[in-house]
């Protein structure tokens, strides 16, 4: 898959269009079938490409906070959302 890629933590410039692994759902999660149209990088992307805000040790390192899409998998325990089913990050 296309994703905004950093390999070491500075300004703009270390970021990069790239390819990276198709994601598997873990434990408690989904994932997103995305079709994206266009896209941003918001101030909590910003601050981790500076290296102030790491991802939680286990999690993605791949920037964007921002979601929406239709659920294409769905990992163990997860009860909320069910395949096939539109998603928006935020939605309660």
């Amino acid at each position: 898959m296309k994703a905004v890629l950093q390999q070491e933590f500075g300004a703009a410039d270390v970021l990069r269009l790239g390819e990276a692994e198709d994601p598997s759902p873990g434990p408690g999660q989904v994932l997103v079938q995305v079709q994206v149209v266009s896209t941003s990088v918001n101030r909590p992307d910003i601050v981790q490409r500076q290296g102030n805000y790491p991802p939680p040790k286990g999690e993605s390192d791949i920037l964007g906070l921002e979601v929406a899409g239709v659920v294409a998998a769905v990992g163990e325990g997860v009860i909320r959302w069910r395949k096939d089913e539109r998603q928006v990050q935020g939605e309660p």
